[in-house]
């Protein structure tokens, strides 16, 4: 078992908005940020993370909690295993009761391995002469940490030499099992250690230099390891991405560390895969300008293509660059073309002209035909997009495709589907039911004043105020920034407004109720009278109906 104060140290570690960004896409509205539910569908936003409470809310399905909670659910982990992710991802230590029941997966193991194959790298001249001939200097071999993994038996001897945890190595996508028993994930191949946000080593990338079949691998998946949220250099970039606002995306490692070299140290790759909606939230970081920065061929255009369409989506702010005649960045900065670059990296093709040209591009727009499927797709992809993009861009694609613009039609008269809340909302109760949330120690006297009766709309929200006030359901309220907390004179005014509604109602059902006594409904006309007119007087009264 993990023990509590291990917990509560992690707690003390972890930020809710850190956390849930990690995962999904978030903006920033106001003291809190929004992002559309990803737990059930939804195209307007209504999942709200506040950084002061430290919860998050979705106002359209419910569900809320705190950091610990958002991971269990997202990840479909146990509570141990969400708190050793965690630790994981944020370099916390865990401590445990009894070992034999909960044990903390030895990371350590991946660090050793990186230790071991750096230290090969440095005495395999083959290794070492195909890095010198792409470019790379020594201090570059050092700051990325290049190395070079020997044979399967090699790795898997070192291993066991050193008393390593294999089913730690296995679990963690150093080696694993096959059918002549265990060999090692990477073999005889240039190693490139792959680091989380955070700066934990979670898994390698290798290239071969002796012909096997796959030029590049990349470790498994793993509890820490998921190449479609990891980016490449990303560790060693992410200072300067928030000092300059820029971040370069390219393709693979090689192009990383020449960038660096020549300076460009916003520099990233993608681990052998496209960008994907599981990087956006990486990229959102800092709010930096994102430049793709991809090959020429036809899977680079596809790949430059997909991420723009995503990209201006997103409304990210930046634009694409292709690397035409067979040239990659890493190229460019082995010839010396620093300046050529630079100038390159300022003048990126915008996301959207981007994915106009290139959807245009499919088709031979000299046949009608072609050209009124270029214009369908091309208006659909505008649809996607903001009203001003839209009309920005209408005009774009007009000339693009030599028509007149009215023919490219806007979305500006479809209606987004929203959720409807069939429940009315009184803003009024509610803000009364959140300055008490905020505040609990005005509950008791707050009880000697009302009844949960006399909210006419969210009477089960009081009625679970008091009798569970910590209650999670009550997030929804703590965090939704329409709700205004009052200070005590402005609850009192409110509560001023509850008691005079609910007597005025009380009063006209009394004097209409046929079934009470002649004597019962006199002395209830009396109390209520009363009690109204020390209301108008600006006085607070006891309920005593």
């Amino acid at each position: 078992m993990i023990t509590k104060e291990s917990i509560e140290n992690l707690k003390n570690h972890l930020d809710v908005v850190d956390v849930v960004s990690q995962f999904i896409e978030l903006k920033k509205s106001g003291a809190n940020f929004k992002a559309c539910c990803p737990f059930h569908g939804e195209e307007t936003p209504s999942f709200v993370v506040s950084p002061a409470k430290q919860i998050y809310h979705c106002f359209g399905c419910g569900v809320g909690g705190d950091a610990i909670k958002f991971v269990m659910e997202y990840e479909k982990l146990s509570y141990p295993e969400t708190l050793e992710k965690l630790a994981s991802m944020h370099s916390v230590n865990l401590e445990y009761d009894n070992n034999n029941n909960q044990k903390k997966q030895d990371i350590k193991v991946l660090e050793e391995v990186n230790k071991y194959y750096q230290k090969l790298f440095v005495n395999n001249n083959i290794a070492k002469e195909y890095i010198a001939s792409r470019g790379i200097s020594e201090f570059s071999i050092e700051k990325f940490e290049i190395g070079y993994a020997p044979t399967s038996n090699d790795t898997i001897n070192f291993l066991k030499n050193n008393y390593y945890n294999l089913a730690d190595a296995k679990e963690l996508g150093v080696i694993d099992t096959g059918q002549s028993g265990l060999y090692s994930r990477f073999i005889e191949r240039i190693t490139f250690p792959i680091y989380s946000l955070n700066g934990k080593i979670v898994g390698f990338g290798g290239r071969t230099i002796t012909g096997h079949n796959a030029k590049y691998v990349n470790s498994p998946q793993t509890k820490i390891f998921n190449k479609s949220k990891l980016l490449y250099g990303y560790n060693l970039a992410k200072e300067n991405i928030y000092k300059k606002n820029r971040i370069i995306v390219t393709e693979g490692y090689l192009d990383v560390i020449m960038l660096h070299q020549a300076g460009f140290n916003t520099a990233v790759a993608t681990l052998g895969t496209a960008l994907t909606q599981e990087h956006l939230p990486l990229l959102r970081r800092g709010e930096p300008k994102v430049i793709v920065a991809y090959d020429g061929d036809k899977a680079g255009l596809t790949a430059a293509f997909k991420a723009s369409v995503m990209l201006s989506q997103g409304e990210f702010e930046g634009g694409v660059i292709i690397f035409d005649e067979g040239k990659d960045p890493a190229d460019m900065v082995k010839e010396g073309k620093i300046e050529e670059l630079n100038n390159i990296f300022d003048s990126p093709q915008a996301f959207i002209s981007f994915s106009i040209d290139y959807i245009v591009s499919k088709y031979d727009i000299n046949n009608p035909s072609q050209k009124q499927k270029a214009l369908i797709e091309a208006n659909d992809y505008l649809k996607s997009l903001g009203i001003i993009y839209q009309d920005e861009y209408k005009r774009y694609l007009a000339q693009k495709l030599n028509i007149r613009e009215n023919l490219v039609k806007s979305s500006t008269d479809v209606v987004r589907k929203n959720e409807v809340n069939l429940k009315k909302i009184d803003i009024g109760e509610l803000c009364i039911i959140r300055s008490i949330l905020e505040k609990p120690q005005r509950l008791d006297s707050v009880l000697d004043i009302i009844d949960s009766t006399m909210f006419e709309h969210h009477r089960d929200e009081f009625e679970l105020l008091i009798s569970d006030i910590n209650n999670q359901s009550f997030n929804g309220i703590l965090i939704n920034d329409k709700l205004e907390v009052y200070d005590d004179e402005r609850l009192k005014q409110e509560l001023l407004v509850l008691l005079r509604k609910f007597y005025a109602n009380k009063l006209r059902s009394v004097q209409y109720d046929q079934g009470l006594a002649f004597k019962e409904k006199a002395n209830l006309l009396r109390k209520i009278k009363d009690n109204i007119y020390q209301l108008k007087l600006g006085k607070l009264v006891s309920y005593n109906l």
